[in-house]
């Protein structure tokens, strides 16, 4: 583990790490926000999984989410969003390869050495977290896009590890969608059946927790109608009578500038749920 990065912020610090990953067999980078209250005790996590083509600086340089955390006291994880390296597959285009990890574990090749994102969001970067930072081990995700995705089946399929759930402009249902469709075929096979695994629409239906799920969608989103597609993890919910607050945001596009207005409303939402 090597220290990239150690900036004074609110009271805190914000880290960024590199360590080495046995799941995706290469070096990841992690930022780690620490609020001023992990001098004194564990705190609990909010991993945040970013969105298309972004690494871990995204986040943390344009959410303006630590004056949020350290008035809270939640730590704050935001990894990358794929493996990187030299030995790592790649493919033209944005929304495929390195930066377009989609929260999956690959099951084809060249693809499945590395591209275990599932693996390491749930299992070895929580057991990295908190076995080098102040983390309680009471856990929150959140995200952005292909990593509103990403929290959304991550929690779901997973009952008892979170607290609690959001996502800004998500993509709900990939195996409806261009993004994911491109993904899914390249990662995971031509099989349908087998993409419904990590499709939040899908997934609502066989929910085993009915943790409530909270949305932002801007409502001047460029991707809004062809790739989010919002109204259709709404009908799945009604559908199948799990909680969701759909919020659409008029004026507000798919950026930062739009995560950064309602940031504060999420962590605040995930704080009164950790307590």
């Amino acid at each position: 583990m090597q220290r990239l990065e150690h900036r004074a912020c609110f009271g805190g610090w914000q880290d960024v790490y590199r360590h080495d990953s046995k799941v995706l067999g290469c070096e990841m980078t992690v930022g780690v926000y620490l609020p001023p209250q992990a001098e004194h005790g564990p705190c609990p996590v909010l991993y945040w999984l970013s969105g298309l083509t972004c690494t871990e600086q995204n986040f943390i340089t344009k959410a303006g989410a630590q004056r949020h955390a350290a008035e809270h006291g939640i730590i704050l994880v935001a990894p990358d969003t794929s493996p990187r390296g030299e030995s790592v597959a790649d493919a033209d285009g944005y929304d495929l390869g390195k930066g377009a990890g989609f929260y999956l574990n690959a099951t084809r090749e060249p693809w499945a050495r590395h591209y275990r994102m599932y693996d390491y969001i749930v299992d070895e970067l929580p057991a990295w977290v908190e076995a080098n930072v102040p983390a309680s081990g009471v856990r929150a995700i959140s995200g952005h896009s292909m990593g509103g995705h990403g929290a959304l089946t991550i929690a779901l399929k997973n009952p008892g590890r979170y607290r609690s759930v959001s996502a800004f402009s998500p993509i709900v249902a990939p195996s409806q969608v261009a993004w994911g469709q491109k993904a899914f075929a390249a990662y995971l096979g031509e099989d349908r059946e087998v993409w419904k695994a990590y499709d939040a629409t899908e997934l609502v239906a066989h929910a085993q927790e009915k943790l409530p799920l909270l949305i932002d969608q801007g409502g001047a989103d460029e991707f809004l109608q062809s790739q989010l597609r919002p109204e259709l993890l709404q009908a799945a919910c009604e559908a199948a009578g799990h909680p969701l607050e759909l919020r659409m945001q008029p004026g507000y596009d798919h950026s930062y500038y739009f995560i950064s207005s309602f940031i504060g409303e999420h962590i605040a939402h995930h704080a009164e749920a950790m307590r």
